[in-house]
């Protein structure tokens, strides 16, 4: 048996498209006061619309997570507005593959920006509020939860960067798992294989062609399938800690 979301929070980064916003709708159907955080407005507008139509509740918060004020006035104002933070689910990310020697800086600069900075920042700024809610809500228990990829466990020629930076999200998870535990916040690693969302657009030209020539005949998975597995690590009863779950679609060998 599952444990119901009502009466808590949850914050989304990187809602407004594919695992975020699947696990947006995820959360508000268990029904969390869901904030959905991203860069475009217009999106969140929709899907927020699309929450309250199905008869969940939304709340729209503009940032970019990349920097570190935005990033912290968002989580501020998520809590001020709806007076808790029960849980966060890290999903924004970034992913620009391709070879190492050809790459343009400012991809890698990208990743790192998102992938880890955005993550710590989102991270920093929401720690208080998560121990607080684990002290004071019925279910005794917040979750921070991270969507990292099966690079962070495989790397593969190409992504050297966006590899580091999964890597590196994974370690700072599990410091957090053990240095949390005791205060009852539980701590998540999501790794999807491929998904099919629109970072593949993100790639530039020859690189994005080659990406689809490796993964063109796969039957990719789908956000739904990711946001499963978010939706199932936090809604455990509070005496179940599920820290890790790699989701690889059933034809991906890596």
């Amino acid at each position: 048996m599952t444990a119901s979301l009502r009466q808590t929070v949850a914050l989304v980064t990187g809602a407004s498209s594919g695992i975020g916003a699947a696990t947006a709708r995820a959360l508000a159907e268990e029904g969390a006061s869901v904030a959905l955080v991203a860069r475009r407005a217009d999106r969140l507008d929709e899907l927020a619309a699309e929450i309250r139509a199905a008869g969940g509740a939304a709340t729209v918060v503009p940032a970019d997570i990349a920097d570190r004020v935005q990033a912290r006035e968002a989580v501020g104002r998520v809590v001020e507005e709806l007076g808790r933070l029960d849980t966060v689910v890290n999903n924004a990310g970034v992913c620009l593959v391709g070879p190492a020697e050809a790459a343009p800086e400012h991809e890698w600069d990208r990743m790192l920006a998102v992938n880890v900075e955005g993550l710590l920042h989102v991270t920093r700024a929401a720690l208080p509020h998560l121990v607080r809610a684990a002290e004071s809500s019925p279910r005794r228990v917040a979750d921070l939860v991270t969507i990292s990829s099966t690079a962070g466990r495989v790397a593969r020629a190409g992504q050297a960067v966006y590899s580091l930076t999964k890597s590196g999200v994974n370690a700072f998870s599990e410091s957090l798992r053990q240095e949390l535990q005791p205060k009852r916040v539980r701590v998540g690693v999501v790794g999807p294989g491929t998904v099919d969302t629109e970072l593949a657009s993100h790639l530039r030209d020859g690189v994005r062609e080659a990406v689809a020539g490796q993964i063109g005949a796969m039957e990719l998975l789908r956000p739904d399938d990711v946001a499963d597995a978010v939706r199932y690590m936090v809604t455990r009863e509070r005496r179940v800690a599920v820290n890790e779950m790699l989701v690889r679609a059933g034809e991906q060998s890596w």
